[in-house]
């Protein structure tokens, strides 16, 4: 059932809708293709985490959804923000979330996005490497500041993920060795513009069973409790986000309760304050893609439904073989197929679906790509010279346009 998804979503006198908006007349006034967000739903997911969690600061993590009104709803759920990149930090204080609930994380820093966030005083770095230390310290130094940093540590857990978002094994390119991190503590403490003030680790994304949370928890408090020994004041716990979602009909959608009884008992009594950074499970069944069907195409031994959506609109599928369910926007008495559905886009892996049994449909009918809120438009790209897509935030039976749709002069100016 599509209310297994997102509870908002659901047929209305046979047509598609979210939070009571039709999404055949979204599709019919901003054609396609169409990201559509649903307000309530990411409300509810926010509110979700806050009663799990009501001590632990909640920074949502950008980088699946960076539309500054989808960050805006975080703010409005008290959320603070966890980023990768100087452009996050830029859109998190834009729409008004306050330094001192943003987390920075990534390998690759820049020096101008390190100055950016230095002299922007967010609440840490989560520094992933000894080089990084040294950088940190010396622009620091240079700006007469003094900054806040945590380590990421590798707990080498398993997260039974893809393992292109696996990110907390000893072999990711993410963090230090946990076994070894203290070396890197002691190398910190030293550099006189630092503050070592946490310990920040991420195992991977889309994680739908919530036990490689319990043992990467319990690798992290043996370390909390290390360093403590060794002198230090550990203000932050930052156990990341990864919480998945569901994808396919078979799967469950974990809560943020689920994960709240699994690591909870795991930190009690650890006196320094827990982060979690969560996005996708906050807006990923929140969003939806819709995508007109442009043709039909029947080889014989292969058919193929040909739609306006490619790669360049959500390239998880060719990224992951990701799975997305698809329905039509409208319901009525149909076959089914089993069929490819394809974009325009010039390659073999330009798919949404493989040999997926869908209902027929129709040249111009519309169908809805279900799970698209995270990572969809955040990762899209203007290859084959195709402009971005329009996206739409519904909210109690109305919308607004968030991202107006891109056109030719816009890419090439």
């Amino acid at each position: 059932m599509l209310s297994e998804y997102n509870k908002y979503l659901e047929y209305i006198s046979d047509e598609l809708c979210l939070e009571g908006v039709s999404l055949k007349e979204l599709a019919e006034e901003l054609g396609t293709p169409l990201y559509v967000y649903s307000a309530s739903y990411i409300r509810d997911r926010l509110r979700a985490y806050r009663q799990a969690f009501p001590e632990a600061l909640i920074c949502y993590a950008v980088k699946a959804n960076f539309n500054p009104h989808i960050i805006a709803l975080a703010k409005e759920g008290g959320a603070g923000a966890d980023i990768v990149s100087g452009g996050e930090l830029y859109a998190s204080l834009r729409v008004g979330i306050e330094p001192s609930k943003i987390v920075y994380a990534g390998v690759g820093k820049t020096l101008k996005e390190l100055e950016y966030a230095i002299n922007s005083d967010i609440l840490m770095f989560n520094v992933e490497s000894f080089m990084e230390l040294d950088v940190l310290d010396y622009i620091a130094g240079k700006l007469g500041k003094k900054v806040r940093v945590a380590i990421r540590v590798n707990p080498d857990v398993d997260p039974k993920t893809h393992p292109y978002i696996s990110t907390g094994m000893k072999k990711s390119k993410f963090g230090v060795d946990i076994k070894t991190a203290r070396k890197e503590y002691d190398y910190a403490r030293k550099l006189k513009n630092l503050r070592v003030v946490g310990i920040h680790c991420h195992i991977g994304s889309q994680i739908l069973d919530v036990s490689p949370y319990i043992e990467a928890a319990q690798k992290v408090v043996e370390l909390y409790y290390e360093l403590l020994k060794d002198g230090f004041e550990i203000e932050y716990l930052d156990l990341g986000g990864g919480l998945g979602i569901k994808y396919k009909p078979e799967q469950s959608n974990p809560e943020p309760s689920d994960l709240a009884e699994a690591i909870l008992p795991v930190v009690k009594g650890v006196k320094a304050k827990l982060i979690l950074e969560p996005g996708r499970s906050v807006v990923g069944n929140g969003g939806i893609l819709l995508t007109q069907v442009q043709f039909l195409k029947d080889k014989g031994h292969k058919h193929f439904v040909i739609v306006d959506a490619g790669m360049n609109d959500l390239v998880r599928p060719a990224m992951y073989e990701a799975y997305h369910h698809i329905v039509p926007v409208e319901r009525k008495e149909r076959s089914y197929i089993k069929t490819d559905v394809v974009g325009p886009i010039c390659e073999t892996g330009d798919f949404l679906a493989l040999d997926r049994e869908i209902p027929a449909v129709e040249k111009g009918e519309y169908l809805a790509v279900l799970s698209a809120g995270a990572y969809g438009f955040a990762m899209a790209s203007h290859y084959n010279l195709r402009p971005r897509a329009c996206e739409v935030l519904v909210d109690k039976g109305s919308y607004r346009v968030i991202r107006e749709r891109e056109d030719y002069e816009y890419i090439l100016r």
